[in-house]
């Protein structure tokens, strides 16, 4: 037997209610209200245009993760592998940048 109905071909175990087009405009003024405080820091200086991008980038890709790759809707294993790949990036680039500070 299938497990998809068959009216919207969506199998009935996962099918998840997806949000409107609100929370995506939503979620777009957000990503454009950071892009401007990130071109805004750059405005006052290196060091700032820095920290600027080491915190607000990281906040603009969860966004895009979060909503538009549709990673809200994943199961916990899914979340958890794109988590430990991330983790596992920024330990690189810690190693990479404390390699460079420091020699």
């Amino acid at each position: 037997m299938s497990d998809y109905t068959h009216d919207s071909h969506v199998s009935t175990e996962h099918a998840v209610a997806h949000p409107g087009y609100g929370i995506f405009i939503k979620v777009w003024v957000a990503l454009v209200i950071l892009t401007g405080l990130l071109v805004l820091s750059s405005h006052f200086g290196q060091s700032y245009a820095v920290w600027g991008l080491l915190t607000l980038t990281p906040i603009k890709a969860g966004l895009v993760f979060y909503y538009f790759m549709h990673l809200k809707y994943e199961g916990a294993l899914l979340k958890g592998v794109v988590l430990i790949t991330i983790g596992t990036l920024l330990i690189f680039f810690a190693l990479l940048f404390s390699d460079v500070a420091f020699h």
